[in-house]
C-alpha cells in the first residue's frame, strides 16, 4: 500500500470518530455475553459478524452526521468545539475529503451494513432484520436534513433506542428469539451513550442556535440541561441497581456500577462549568469512559456467570 493510500486510510479512520465505537463494540458484547451467561446459545462467527456490522453501523451514523452538520450549517460556525468530543470530524470543513465523498462513504458502508444484516438474518430470523433496520433508521434520521431528529428535540432519545437495541439485537443473534432481560440490560448503556450526546449539546449550543438546530440543551437552556444529564446518568446507575437487587440481572451485574463515580464527576463539571462550556472538557472525557467502562463492566459481569455454568 502507497504511503498516499495509507494517509487517506488513517483519514477515513479519523472521520469515523474512532474513539465513540468502543461504546458499540461493549454495547454488543453485553448482548453476547447475556446469552451465554444463561446458556443460551454461542455461536462464534455470528458473534464476530454482530460486532463487526455494528461498528460499521456506527461509523456510517458518525460519518452521516458529518454530512448533516456540513448540510446545516453547524459545524462550518462553531468555533467554540471540543475536538474530538463535539463538533464532528471536521473533514468536510479541513478539506480532508468533499461533501460528496463522505456521502458516497455513508453509502458503502450502509450498503455493507444491510447486505450482512439480511445474511445475518437469515441465520436468525426476520425479527433481527426488523430490529437492525429500526436502529438504522433512528441513525439515519437523526441526523438527515428531511427529518433532523437533532433539531427538532428528538435526538437524545434517538440515540438511547438505537444503543439499546445493539444490546437486544446482539442478544437475539445468539438467542434467535427476543429476551426480557436483554431490553432490561440494555436500557443502561442506552441512557449513558446519549449521555455523551448530552453534555456534547453544551459546547455546540451557540453554533447550534445560530443555524437552528434545537437540540435539548438549546432549548431548556444549561441548567435545566445540566439537571437533565444528572438525572439521566443517576438513573442509568439507579437501574441496573433495582433489577439487580430483584434478581433480574445477575448476581454479578453490580460491577456496572463501576462507572457511577465517573458518570458523578461528570455531573459535577457540568454543574460547575454549565454556562462556560469550553471548561467542559473533563465532563466530556469522564462522560464518554463512564458509558465505556459501563458496557465493559456490564460484559465482564456475565462472562463470569457463563463461565460458572
Amino acid at each position: 500500500m502507497s504511503a498516499h493510500s495509507t494517509s487517506r486510510a488513517f483519514a477515513w479512520w479519523r472521520a469515523s470518530r474512532p474513539g465513540f465505537l468502543l461504546v458499540t463494540l461493549f454495547a454488543a458484547t453485553t448482548g453476547i455475553a447475556q446469552s451465554q451467561a444463561c446458556g443460551c446459545g454461542w455461536d462464534p462467527a455470528a458473534a464476530v459478524v454482530t460486532v463487526l456490522l455494528a461498528l460499521l453501523a456506527h461509523a456510517a451514523i458518525n460519518l452521516h452526521n458529518d454530512v448533516g452538520d456540513a448540510l446545516g450549517g453547524s459545524d462550518a460556525v462553531n468555533h467554540g468545539r471540543i475536538g474530538p468530543f463535539t463538533g464532528g470530524s471536521r473533514a468536510i470543513q479541513d478539506g480532508v475529503f468533499s461533501l460528496s465523498e463522505v456521502q458516497d462513504a455513508v453509502k458503502v458502508l450502509a450498503g455493507v451494513v444491510v447486505v450482512g444484516g439480511i445474511l445475518l438474518a437469515a441465520r436468525v430470523g426476520p425479527a433481527l432484520l426488523f430490529l437492525g433496520l429500526a436502529g438504522l433508521a433512528l441513525g439515519w434520521a437523526y441526523s438527515s436534513p428531511k427529518v433532523g431528529l437533532m433539531n427538532r428535540g428528538w435526538g437524545e432519545l434517538s440515540v438511547a433506542l438505537a444503543w439499546w437495541a445493539v444490546v437486544w439485537g446482539a442478544d437475539l443473534v445468539q438467542r434467535h428469539q427476543f429476551s426480557a432481560l436483554a431490553a432490561i440490560s440494555g436500557v443502561s448503556i442506552g441512557l449513558l451513550v446519549a449521555a455523551v450526546l448530552w453534555v456534547a449539546e453544551f459546547p455546540d449550543a451557540e453554533a447550534d442556535a445560530q443555524v437552528g438546530k434545537h437540540t435539548l440543551v438549546v432549548r431548556w437552556g444549561p441548567e435545566v440541561g445540566a439537571v437533565v444529564y444528572t438525572g439521566g446518568v443517576f438513573s442509568a446507575h439507579l437501574w441496573v441497581a433495582a433489577w439487580w437487587w430483584v434478581d433480574w440481572l445477575p448476581s454479578t451485574a453490580w460491577w456496572a456500577l463501576g462507572s457511577a463515580p465517573l458518570s458523578l464527576w461528570a455531573a459535577a463539571q457540568l454543574w460547575r462549568h454549565r454556562r462556560q462550556p469550553q471548561r467542559l472538557r473533563w465532563a466530556l472525557q469522564c462522560t464518554v469512559a463512564a458509558a465505556v467502562l459501563h458496557g465493559a463492566l456490564m460484559t465482564t459481569a456475565f462472562v463470569a456467570i457463563a463461565r460458572l455454568r
